[in-house]
């Protein structure tokens, strides 16, 4: 824990790693134990000497600041990669090379050092962006500290401290905690000052309601849940206040461990499964290109180092360093020809328009690499509260009273959320409202301190959300497809509530409220279960209405209302009637609220809420509440739930069809999650899900864990705590799984950090969740995370289309520079013209390949194998065969200049260069020993070529034309080359280019930016190039456009040898 920049030495006796077993277990002892334990009295407090001897023990009560890694470290990091490596290696030696050629100056110092620069800049902006990813890695810890308390108020020193900073605290200060207050520590609770005490604590636990708490003790196993006398940092106080003893502080707290648990798995997060491919290429890249580089020289050496044999041995050694020279820098050519030093930019290109795609369909990507891994996506571990559900409990079924006592009449409501005009009541009777049914509209309009708004195009709850479902369910009477006025039947002076001011929107509730005025509370309590209102009607009359626990209003009811408004004697017929329509509700996951009521109350005749009146300290007294509420009349009784989302069932299928397993995760209880997974498909209707729904406590308890997890189909996790997510989520990687996990609480944050995917909510989601995730969905909709994994696969698929292309390029670019060295001819391409090549002109098809339509049946197919290759056998294959064609295209075009004067009809003499033989051209090097050998000048665009006295230089400067068009074959057979990688197999006939256009404009910006660096002086001074001709652009084309008809012809054969695909994975039962 944090010091606060004080020395107060080591914890002694607590630290994040306590287990339960070494703690005082303070909600299961009584109040008297505790504070024997932590040698305190509630009424007195700690004295200020006690406190700073525990604050030497226990600290302050804050978080831990981890320090994060330093910047130097963080850059040094990013060149933890295969492919950077070879690249800095590559830079490094073009750099020195160039500093060498340098001292000569004059052209060759201008473009030998734009090599190395270029790359130091791409190594440069890698960095960048890595550190900067990586520096916000910790904003989850960082978002955890905001939601903690900054001010308490403490009785110390027999005084009450109104404003304590909560940091202050230690284990054994007593707290006051009131309406609205943050609990600043885990805490046990020891006196309640109100009749009842409710904390929000769903962001910790999961659960969907606010729980209520109370000062008696719990078993010692409780889980969180269960722990209902204890109340925990960073929950709010929504209903009533009490006196509390601080328990635990800072570290040792539950959102201590959530802290502790997210900065744990933001230690262990690993590569994306695109990453790792990459990583393995790189390395496998590594040895090829330490392979031919040992070849070139090897072919080569015998150009720099000679020897003559005397008496068998080799003597006399001849080294030119020049020529050794000239050959490493063909070594570091290939280096850079092997690299696809554009790829990394053309993926960020690719995810960054992926994450505009997935923001239009209500999925907002925060970590770019989760756009690829969200297509591979094998298993999604799902909250059930506010994703899979609406997260608005709504009623889904009305209980009411029939013409006699033995019979019941339900009503089926249709609506999943707050909006009152969503859905109707199916079987509601014709004509007006019968009197029972008025009376529960009476008692759930003004027995209810909730409201419903309108906030844009949502309905938010204000209150307990059980009430504001009971408020929406009278409205929906109301205002449904119909005006339900003349289906509700509300009496005759209701009949003007549709012509009130539309400006209301419980304008059904609001009549009631005005008609049946409220003088009295009588607040709900954990004891009663139930909440009572005293009303005084316009004409006068004094009721009680009453609802709570259907259980103990029936024991506190005496009669019952009948359909037409009479009154009779409940009989154990009439109540075992109404307790097995509540076993069948509550059996189907519903939350059972009863209404009952009650007109004889002589205390409160003339009772009008004044404070002098005999009956206003009867209502001082919670106690008296329970005789108040007795000899009541039941009239009926509602189911409320929080619904499954419409789509999601739809979802669920989809994900089955893609063979992505569903997981439900959730705080909530066994039951209610269970009906909730057999409604949205997660399991079959009649399926017995024994065997496949489990508590996360009886998970933990397993022996085998992972062979439970290896079921196929859905599972289900109830009562889940946040280690319990972790242990899930880590097991399932271990699985080789692929794991997205939703979340929106501060419980869920260690397990969206640890997973692969960790997807918060944006509507219902702490900052700390969002902080922790990968993705955010805007919607909290299970349903946009499937549209999402679609969206990622359909990117991963042009992300493979691109990358083979980017490498097919660059094999052809190898097979060049080892068949120039092999064969002993001049340099035909030089590194600044490869990366200008791998960089720029390629970077544009490649982007656009990002562009390709999705399959049609994209989610129809399993997820990709963890181990799938990027490139396979065949795939290797015809890049090999389109790389050696690559590589004797670029160099047969650079031997034909030299060597023809005419090419397949098209005449290549018309700039007057000088002939020479095949012969003279690969031993070159000799030239300065020919006799009378002469060069003649030779045009290029406005320049003219003279070697004068130095005939040799026709090799070296005089190469310039066959050079040109060595890189212009390269850049039109690469530009297509792209429109071979539209289409893994597909031909270009089902396949055309048109199909994306986006291709033909990006070979449109290539070939532009080509002619670019021809055309314009400056740079074509910089590259070593200069204009062709137009017979000279005729030979590129004719040269260049076999590479389609050779890929064509091994798509055929591909298609035509092509066995099944490989099926999933199975997973064992």
């Amino acid at each position: 824990m944090g010091k606060g920049g004080q020395n107060f030495g080591k914890r002694e006796n607590l630290s994040s790693n306590t287990s339960d077993g070494d703690i005082f277990k303070a909600w299961a002892k009584d109040v008297q134990e505790c504070e024997n334990h932590f040698k305190v009295k509630v009424k007195a407090g700690l004295s200020s000497d006690e406190v700073e001897n525990r604050r030497r023990i226990h600290g302050w009560n804050e978080l831990e600041k981890h320090e994060g890694q330093s910047i130097w470290s963080l850059v040094l990091e990013q060149f933890n990669d295969t492919l950077v490596r070879i690249l800095l290696a590559a830079a490094i030696i073009s750099f020195v090379l160039a500093w060498m050629d340098g001292e000569e100056g004059g052209e060759k110092e201008i473009t030998a050092f734009v090599e190395p620069l270029v790359i130091f800049l791409i190594l440069i902006v890698n960095a960048i962006v890595g550190v900067w990813q990586e520096s916000n890695a910790e904003k989850a810890l960082e978002a955890l500290k905001e939601i903690q308390s900054e001010h308490a108020t403490l009785i110390r020193d027999n005084k009450k401290i109104p404003s304590m900073p909560a940091k202050e605290l230690v284990p054994g200060d007593i707290v006051e905690l009131k309406v609205g207050d943050k609990v600043p520590a885990d805490m046990r609770v020891v006196e309640l000052i109100s009749s009842t005490l409710r904390v929000e604590q769903g962001s910790l636990t999961g659960e969907s309601e606010a729980v209520i708490k109370t000062n008696k003790a719990v078993s010692e196993d409780a889980d969180i849940q269960g722990k209902t006398c204890m109340v925990f940092a960073g929950t709010t106080v929504v209903n009533g206040n009490c006196i509390c003893l601080v328990t635990q502080t800072g570290m040792e707290t539950e959102i201590g461990k959530v802290h502790q648990q997210i900065h744990v798995a933001a230690q262990s997060e690993e590569d994306t499964p695109l990453k790792k491919k990459l990583n393995e290429f790189g390395e496998t890249l590594t040895i090829l290109i330490g392979v031919v580089c040992v070849l070139v020289w090897l072919i080569n050496v015998k150009y720099f180092l000679a020897w003559e044999y005397v008496d068998g041995w080799p003597r006399n050694f001849k080294f030119s360093f020049e020529k050794c020279t000239y050959y490493f820098e063909i070594a570091v050519a290939l280096a850079v020809a092997a690299i696809p030093e554009g790829l990394p930019a053309v993926i960020t290109t690719c995810l960054a328009l992926g994450t505009r795609k997935m923001a239009q369909k209500n999925a907002l990507v925060r970590k770019l690499p989760s756009v690829e891994t969200l297509g591979c996506t094998t298993v999604i571990c799902s909250d059930k509260t506010g994703t899979l559900t609406t997260n608005q409990m709504a009623a889904t079924k009305l209980v009411a009273i029939g013409p006699n006592a033995d019979a019941l009449r339900a009503f089926k409501v249709e609506g999943t959320t707050y909006n009152p005009s969503d859905g109707k009541i199916e079987d509601w009777p014709a004509g007006r409202m019968d009197a029972n049914l008025e009376m529960i509209a009476k008692i759930a309009s003004v027995c209810n301190d909730a409201g419903v708004t309108q906030s844009e195009h949502k309905f938010v709850a204000h209150g307990m959300p059980t009430e504001a479902a009971l408020k929406t369910i009278f409205l929906c009477f109301l205002l449904g497809i119909q005006v339900l006025v003349e289906k509700m039947g509300l009496p005759e002076e209701a009949r003007d509530v549709k012509e009130a001011s539309t400006s209301t929107l419980l304008c059904c509730c609001d009549w009631w409220n005005k008609h049946d005025r409220r003088i009295a509370t009588l607040e709900f309590d954990r004891d009663r279960k139930s909440m009572g209102v005293i009303v005084n009607s316009r004409q006068g009359k004094t009721s009680l209405l009453v609802k709570g626990a259907v259980e103990n209003l029936l024991e506190r009811s005496s009669k019952i209302q009948l359909r037409d408004g009479s009154v009779v004697k409940l009989d154990d017929n009439a109540r075992n009637l109404i307790l097995q329509a509540l076993h069948e509700m509550s059996t189907g996951a519903l939350r059972c609220l009863g209404f009952a009521y009650k007109d004889d109350l002589p205390m409160f005749e003339d009772y009008c809420g004044n404070d002098d009146h005999p009956a206003h300290q009867l209502l001082l007294n919670p106690s008296n509440y329970s005789s108040i509420e007795s000899e009541l009349i039941f009239v009926g009784l509602v189911g409320l739930r929080d619904p499954p989302r419409e789509e999601v069932h739809q979802a669920i299928e989809d994900c089955r069809a893609a063979g992505i397993r569903v997981i439900v995760i959730t705080g909530d209880n066994k039951n209610t999650a269970e009906a909730i997974c057999r409604e949205i498909g997660v399991f079959g209707s009649n399926e017995d899900v024994s065997l496949r729904s489990i508590t996360g406590r009886d998970f933990m308890e397993l022996r085998d864990k992972k062979s439970y997890l290896r079921q196929s189909g859905g599972l289900l996790f109830s009562r889940a705590e946040p280690r319990h997510k972790q242990e899930i989520v880590r097991l399932l990687k271990e699985e080789g799984e692929v794991v997205a996990m939703t979340g929106d609480g501060v419980n869920d944050a260690p397990a969206l950090k640890l997973a692969d995917i960790g997807i918060a909510m944006g509507i219902a989601g702490t900052e700390v969740a969002k902080e922790a995730s990968d993705m955010v969905l805007a919607d909290d909709n299970f349903s946009t995370i499937v549209a999402a994994v679609g969206e990622g696969r359909s990117i991963y698929n042009n992300m493979k289309a691109f990358i083979r292309y980017m490498i097919s390029s660059n094999i052809g670019e190898v097979v060049s520079i080892f068949l120039t060295a092999a064969l002993g001819i001049p340099e035909g391409l030089i590194p600044v013209q490869l990366l200008w090549v791998n960089l720029v002109t390629d970077g544009p098809p490649a982007t656009a390949l990002g562009f390709n339509p999705p399959d049609k049946d994209i989610m129809k197919k399993p997820p990709r194998r963890n181990d799938d290759s990027l490139i396979n056998a065949w795939i290797l294959f015809r890049y090999l065969v389109i790389g050696m064609y690559v590589g004797c295209a670029t160099v047969g075009i650079f031997i034909i200049w030299y060597t023809y004067g005419s090419f397949l009809g098209i005449d290549l003499s018309q700039d007057g260069h000088s002939l020479v033989t095949y012969s003279q051209l690969a031993n070159w090097g000799e030239c300065s020993s020919w006799k009378n050998f002469s060069a003649s000048p030779f045009t290029a665009g406005d320049k003219v070529f003279s070697f004068g006295d130095s005939p040799c230089d026709y090799f070296k400067t005089g190469k310039v034309k066959a050079m040109t068009l060595s890189l212009s074959v390269l850049v039109a057979i690469e530009m297509f080359n792209s429109l071979n990688a539209l289409s893994e197999d597909g031909s270009l006939l089902t396949m055309p280019p048109w199909k994306n256009p986006w291709l033909l404009l990006a070979m449109s910006v290539s070939f532009g930016l080509h002619f670019l660096i021809l055309y314009v002086p400056f740079l074509a001074q910089i590259f070593g190039i200069v204009p062709l001709s137009l017979n000279e652009w005729l030979l590129v084309l004719v040269v260049a456009f076999p590479v389609i008809l050779i890929d064509e012809i091994l798509k055929f054969v591909g298609r035509c040898t092509s066995g099944p695909r490989p099926k999933p994975r199975e997973k064992t039962e």
